[in-house]
């Protein structure tokens, strides 16, 4: 419990920085929605970078190099580091100066001023807010995955979740934006300098990163097969190419991300973009390149492969009480004739009380058996997202773990801002159009909001725990489905043709493509080899869609969801605009001006103090 109790220290200190925001913060909605658009470059750097690195980035990518290896870094980070800067530089931007001077606060405020739409920006809002949950509830799952982790399953999946939800569902509730961007840059210099530290303490731990890397590098022969054999998928050729072409159009999700858009509402001045531009790629690779080596090394390391297998929830539940089923490597650990396996057995017949999962996987890790550690690679496999926890209990001493896992939380604790920009969407885009009139109504509603919404998240994580991980869950529908409605936003900002009707085209698009194919998934078997892809559709030779383990995916090249989603959301705008009528001429010359008009109305964009004005 040591090492938990150091974080429930470090969830009181974010709990009380969004109290003290609280106090702070004064009546108004823009101050609790935008913090008054008061952010300085250093609060505002590290607040949106925060917002970006959640679970999925330290959990989920280390535990997908655990299943695939180092290449998963140029799959995610490396176009990441380039297309998110440019996003922030060339959308952000105009987000941000449109924001300010008509003082929209969401990105269905801007649609509906643009377009003239009014339920269709509902349409609009729905659909945003079903795509949000998913990493909403990664967030949860991430939280208590660390807290059982770093406590040796002290501190259950369940009750880690519930804490880390109502600490978080605390200090929004509270502080607003003006809290979660405070605690957002306390959590994201924490994870950089404490994530450093824990770098190098798991690399001292395996014995050096030169000695770890020569056993990565001594898999690489290995034929590819992730559940059971080190190394699989380590190097590039070995992953499919198109997930590389699907990848590269994840990174268009960011700026879509209705925590990221009000993110860049909330900046004091245009420089503050600058400099966000410039560090944002350092960052970046601060925290990717860190969490998917670390995870592609774990894979190496029977130590780390045994400590996850022995918390997963089978062996977990039998570790508990030896009275339950026993699992498939339990039965082959008794049967086996490996000494230490004869040791486990006798020692788990002595004891009656529970077994802690590391002590368990200190003795499983000796075990020579080969049925017995290709069992250990299938049962960590399936447990991978706790990778980057179980090297910290493997490798460092309690204290330290939980000073470490605390940093961690905080990068897995970025969930805070995605409720917020839910709630932020709620107040301004549901209740006060219609009809919500004060502002002090607009923001009790939103914190109403803020606890239902926390509530069902920590629930579904719960019940989708023991069936998805954290990195697929994320790519699959939260990241596919925003980088899939990035047409609509550049058609806003960029091409007056656009209409609201070729928005709402787009729109049911992501819809009905995101239902089709989760129902699709749901209807067939995937493969029982891990990696493979089975054609479930063909025309001809030619493979329409596949059914792999965890997705659905396109053609022979493996195309991820993300491709025809993106394509066909960007065909039905602009179909759905040259159909209809344009806007009026007076809304164009609003967000299309180049400098004053002849009634003296203020330009869009000022080209004044390096802020970036729109062209056609």
């Amino acid at each position: 419990m040591l090492s938990a109790l150091v974080v429930f220290a470090y969830l009181a200190l974010v709990l009380y920085v969004g109290i003290f925001a609280f106090r702070r913060s004064t009546a108004k909605a823009e101050d609790f929605f935008v913090a008054n658009r008061s952010l300085g470059t250093f609060v505002f750097l590290l607040s949106l970078f925060g917002s970006n690195m959640t679970s999925f980035a330290i959990l989920g990518s280390s535990g997908l190099a655990f299943r695939q290896g180092i290449g998963v870094y140029g799959l995610m980070a490396s176009i990441s580091g380039i297309v998110i800067p440019l996003s922030i530089f060339f959308i952000g931007t105009r987000i941000w100066a449109i924001g300010k001077k008509f003082g929209h606060m969401t990105q269905v405020q801007i649609f509906r001023d643009r377009w003239q739409m009014g339920h269709i920006g509902t349409v609009i809002f729905a659909l945003q807010a079903i795509m949000l949950v998913p990493y909403i509830i990664i967030g949860v799952m991430g939280g208590g995955e660390t807290l059982d982790g770093v406590s040796g399953g002290a501190v259950p999946y369940w009750l880690g979740g519930g804490i880390v939800a109502l600490v978080v569902m605390g200090y929004v509730f509270f502080g607003g934006m003006r809290g979660t961007a405070w605690v957002n840059t306390v959590q994201t210099l924490m994870f950089l300098v404490f994530g450093t530290i824990a770098f190098f303490v798991i690399g001292s731990g395996m014995g050096g990163f030169s000695q770890a890397v020569e056993q990565l590098s001594s898999t690489l022969g290995v034929s590819p097969n992730p559940a059971t054999q080190p190394g699989a998928l380590l190097t590039r050729h070995r992953i499919p190419e198109g997930y590389y072409a699907s990848y590269a159009l994840i990174p268009l999700s960011s700026i879509m991300f209705p925590h990221i858009a009000i993110f860049c509402l909330t900046a004091k001045r245009m420089a503050s973009f600058r400099k966000t531009v410039m560090f944002y790629p350092l960052c970046i690779m601060a925290i990717w390149l860190p969490a998917v080596f670390l995870g592609a090394m774990g894979s190496t390391q029977p130590k780390v492969v045994a400590s996850m297998a022995a918390s997963s929830d089978a062996i977990h539940a039998w570790l508990d009480d030896r009275s339950a089923p026993q699992p498939p490597l339990v039965k082959l650990v008794l049967a086996s004739p490996d000494p230490k396996a004869r040791e486990f057995a006798q020692f788990a017949a002595q004891t009656s009380g529970p077994i802690p999962h590391g002590v368990a996987g200190s003795t499983l890790a000796q075990i020579k058996d080969p049925q017995v550690v290709r069992e250990l690679r299938t049962l960590a496999s399936g447990n991978s997202d706790g990778v980057m926890l179980d090297m910290l209990s493997v490798y460092s001493p309690a204290w330290l773990a939980g000073l470490l896992g605390a940093a961690i939380m905080a990068c897995v604790m970025a969930s805070d801002s995605q409720i917020l920009a839910l709630s932020t969407m709620w107040a301004e885009d549901v209740y006060r159009y219609y009809g919500g009139k004060s502002e002090a109504s607009q923001v009790w509603s939103a914190r109403a909001f803020v606890v239902v919404l926390t509530v069902a998240a920590y629930l579904i994580a719960l019940a989708v725990h023991q069936y998805a991980n954290i990195f697929e869950i994320a790519i699959q529908y939260a990241f596919s489905g925003y980088a899939s409605m990035a047409p609509i936003m550049l058609a806003c900002l960029f091409w007056k043709r656009s209409t609201k009707w070729g928005a709402l085209a787009a729109t049911i698009w992501v819809a009905m493509f995101l239902i089709g194919s989760a129902i699709l998934q749901a209807a067939t078997d995937p493969p029982k080899t891990p990696g493979a892809a089975v054609p479930i559709l063909s025309i001809g030779d030619f493979v329409v869609l596949n059914r792999e383990a965890v997705r659905i995916s396109f053609t022979s090249a493996r195309l991820l969801l993300v491709v025809p989603m993106f394509v066909g959301s960007a065909l039905a705008m602009v179909a759905g605009s040259l159909l209809t009528s344009p806007p009026d001429r007076a809304t164009i010359d609003r967000y299309f001006a180049r400098s004053a008009n002849k009634e003296g109305d203020t330009p869009a964009f000022s080209a004044k103090a390096g802020e970036v004005p729109v062209t056609q």
